[in-house]
């Protein structure tokens, strides 16, 4: 017959066994939600979109409205091309080398040790999340293209630029590590994206330093711009890519 000692302890067991228990189911079904999250997103995006319910992400930085036709068109900046050096020693062109893919772009440096090593783990976080899956009816890993420009090239040589996207695990076919002319660069944040940086000449005493990411897409409009130093905001930017590739497919059936 058991002890009044020995039922303590067995009922005591029971309880620790069932809270495991629970635990590891809760850590089940979490992986279950991560693992259906994006194609069940997916799938309520189409299934939305046949039905012309889904907002997708609006255009930003209207330049003019065109009054020609019956009904007023709002006219977006259009982001012109980029050429500069990729960590490989490559000269690259954002909108003719990555013609048909969206963008996610942000700004950096590597000898920076406040806000640039979240903003880049946070692009790996996004890169990660695009991985092909051979699986899935939609991969993205063609579709997206995440681009990281230094702000300090004269520093941040291609070779600088390589150890630098190594050190965080960067697929170098899908995430540029980009360096080149500081003007031209500074007039790209400035002008072309309309990063709020202040103004400036891109000379020897200016010096921008954003925390955004900006989404463009394949028509280099710009769709997004994101905290990239919040999980929440990068995380919604994967959700714009996604519902952008649904839009631009949807477009062209």
């Amino acid at each position: 017959m058991m002890s009044h000692r020995q039922g303590i302890i067995a009922r005591r067991f029971s309880k620790r066994l069932h809270m495991s228990n629970k635990r590891s189911n809760g850590k089940f079904f979490i992986g279950i939600a991560v693992a259906v999250m994006v194609p069940l997103f997916c799938y309520l995006v189409v299934n939305e979109m046949s039905k012309g319910k889904v907002n997708v992400p609006h255009y930003y930085n209207a330049e003019r409205v065109d009054n020609s036709k019956a009904k007023p068109d709002t006219i977006y900046h259009q982001v012109a091309d980029l050429v500069l050096t990729n960590q490989l020693g490559q000269k690259v062109s954002l909108n003719n080398d990555l013609k048909g893919k969206m963008l996610v772009i942000d700004f950096f440096f590597t000898t920076c040790t406040s806000t640039c090593p979240q903003l880049t783990k946070n692009m790996w976080m996004l890169q990660t999340s695009f991985k092909k899956d051979n699986r899935k009816e939609i991969s993205l890993d063609t579709t997206v293209q995440f681009i990281s420009i230094t702000v300090n090239p004269e520093h941040d040589s291609f070779p600088v630029l390589r150890a630098y996207a190594d050190r965080y695990g960067a697929n170098h076919d899908h995430w540029w590590f980009l360096t080149g002319d500081k003007k031209t660069i500074y007039d790209y944040a400035r002008n072309e994206l309309h990063l709020p940086v202040g103004p400036g000449d891109g000379g020897a005493e200016d010096f921008i330093h954003s925390d955004k990411f900006v989404l463009l897409d394949k028509d280099r409009y710009v769709r997004g711009y994101y905290d990239g130093l919040n999980a929440k905001e990068a995380n919604q930017c994967t959700e714009d890519v996604v519902m952008l590739n649904m839009e631009w497919k949807h477009g062209k059936q």
